[in-house]
């Protein structure tokens, strides 16, 4: 599809969630390289190994918390020659929103995100997703294994079940307690590391999606982060997607979602910044 133009935003930054790794992101980064982006999908911290690695040897994922893996990916980033697209799913969405409140980004992207700072929906399938963490405080200082069952509620619900066990066996490892319990109880926390300045009008463009029948993040999660937005005149977008489950960057017809995410990075970020803030409304 050949190369970008001279001047146009020419990388995009993935960050994976939890019980997955960069290898979630194999055909998104494909299709993006194919399109003339520079792809660059790190793994967490410690977690730049391969699956069935991490299953065997877990402990990477029990040493993960969410101000290192914001860390870590704050130096790459910064590292470029230019801002990238950032692009996160599920934990990776809230992470590209701590980035975005950063000043790093030309666009920012959140698949699924998980909540934010101030989100305070919690819906049922979103605790039965996270029971198997959840149902034991002692689980905050560990990887938590994620099982077949719990991949084909939390992530194959739209999946046939022999569909969903493979794609348990090719992308799933065991969940980092510390991280999910942060993402948890934030709300109780003043000073987490799940917080931004919703009121911030110098960021990035941010562009916000959901699934229809997403049981880790519904949808109402992810319209009540939005909305934690309109304090803010920099540019922020919802998008819903029909019959999209949490497995949304491997489900069929993913190709629709990457390239939905994409062109619409693309725009934002080729907009000029002043471009992407709305004009205040004059206050009564």
């Amino acid at each position: 599809m050949g190369a970008t133009p001279q001047g146009q935003v020419d990388t995009v930054v993935l960050i994976h969630g939890l019980w997955m790794t960069p290898r979630s992101w194999e055909g998104w980064a494909q299709r993006y390289t194919e399109r003339g982006m520079h792809v660059i999908a790190p793994a967490w911290p410690g977690m730049d190994r391969s699956v069935e690695q991490l299953r065997d040897d877990p402990g990477p994922i029990a040493e993960q918390s969410m101000a290192t893996i914001v860390a870590h990916y704050d130096k790459i980033i910064r590292a470029l020659p230019r801002p990238p697209i950032i692009m996160g799913h599920s934990f990776g969405g809230l992470f590209a929103q701590v980035l975005a409140d950063r000043g790093l980004g030309a666009a920012v992207v959140g698949v699924h995100p998980a909540a934010i700072k101030g989100v305070l929906k919690v819906p049922l399938s979103q605790l039965r997703s996270g029971f198997p963490i959840l149902r034991s405080p002692a689980n905050r200082n560990k990887a938590v294994p994620f099982t077949p069952d719990d991949f084909a509620y939390a992530f194959g619900n739209t999946m046939s079940r022999e569909d969903s066990d493979r794609a348990w066996q090719r992308y799933a490892v065991p969940g980092a307690g510390r991280v999910f319990f942060e993402g948890a109880f934030a709300n109780l926390d003043p000073r987490s590391p799940a917080r931004v300045d919703f009121g911030r009008n110098d960021r990035a463009p941010l562009l916000l999606m959901a699934g229809e029948v997403d049981h880790v993040v519904p949808a109402s999660v992810v319209r009540a982060n939005a909305g934690l937005y309109q304090k803010s005149r920099a540019l922020t977008a919802y998008e819903q997607f029909a019959g999209r489950s949490h497995f949304t960057v491997g489900q069929d017809g993913w190709e629709q979602i990457a390239d939905y995410a994409l062109d619409w990075a693309l725009r934002a970020a080729a907009l000029p910044r002043e471009a992407t803030i709305a004009s205040e409304t004059p206050r009564r």
